[in-house]
C-alpha cells in the first residue's frame, strides 16, 4: 500500500482545494466570499482524506480569507458560495464593512513595512558604502531597468496581461486585474492585490 503524500503548507492546501472545488476556491483574480460554516463542510467531505489534517485546513482557510484577493471580493451585493459554487445568500453589510476594515489594516501594515524597508536599506548603504559606491549601484539599477523594460502605455494594457510593477525599487511580476482612468489594479505572484499608477508599470522587453 502506497504512502499518502501529506500536504506541507497553506499554499499547497489552497491549490489542492482549488483543484478539488474549482467553483468555490479561486487561485487568480478576486476570490468569492465563502459560505458561513464552510469549514465544517470541508471536514465532512474530506474526512477520509489523509493528506490534510483539520488543523492544517483551518489555518489554510484563515490565510485564504485574509488574502487581499478575498477581501476585495467581499463587496456589497456579493454572494457567498458553497463548495460546489451554489449561492448561499448575499453578503451581509456588517461582513462587507469588516472585510473593508481588514483590507485597510492590511494595506496600512504593508505600507509601514515598505517604509521601514526603505529606511533600513538607506541606513545600510550609508554605514557600509561610500557615496561613490552608492551612486554606482543606483545608476546600475537604473540602467538595468532601461535595458530590460519599457514603460507601459495604459491604453495598451489588457486584463490578465503580465507586467512588471515597481515596488520599493524592485520590479515584480504581476497580472493585470482591472484598469481605470488613473490606476491599474494588479495581482503579484504572492497573491497580493494592489492599485498602482501606470508610471510604476513596465512591459518586458522581448528583444
Amino acid at each position: 500500500m502506497s504512502e499518502v503524500k501529506k500536504l506541507k503548507n497553506n499554499k499547497e492546501i489552497i491549490e489542492y482545494l482549488a483543484g478539488k472545488f474549482p467553483l468555490c476556491f479561486i487561485l487568480e483574480g478576486e476570490a468569492k466570499p465563502l459560505k458561513i460554516g464552510l469549514f465544517k463542510d470541508l471536514v465532512e467531505v474530506l474526512s477520509d482524506d489523509e493528506s490534510i489534517s483539520n488543523t492544517q485546513l483551518r489555518q489554510a482557510l484563515r490565510q485564504y480569507t485574509s488574502n487581499w484577493r478575498y477581501l476585495y471580493g467581499c463587496r456589497e451585493g456579493a454572494e457567498r458560495v458553497d463548495l460546489y459554487g451554489n449561492s448561499c445568500g448575499i453578503l451581509e453589510k456588517e461582513h462587507v464593512e469588516h472585510a473593508l476594515q481588514k483590507l485597510n489594516e492590511a494595506k496600512a501594515k504593508f505600507a509601514e513595512k515598505k517604509a521601514t524597508g526603505k529606511f533600513s536599506k538607506k541606513k545600510t548603504n550609508k554605514n557600509n558604502l561610500d557615496s561613490n559606491d552608492v551612486a554606482k549601484k543606483t545608476n546600475l539599477r537604473k540602467n538595468i531597468v532601461k535595458t530590460q523594460f519599457k514603460p507601459i502605455n495604459i491604453d495598451e494594457l489588457k486584463v490578465q496581461s503580465k507586467v512588471k510593477v515597481k515596488i520599493a525599487n524592485k520590479l515584480n511580476i504581476a497580472t493585470v486585474l482591472d484598469i481605470s482612468k488613473d490606476n491599474v489594479r494588479v495581482e503579484l505572484d504572492n497573491g497580493l492585490v494592489i492599485s498602482v499608477t501606470a508610471d510604476r508599470l513596465f512591459k518586458i522587453n522581448k528583444n
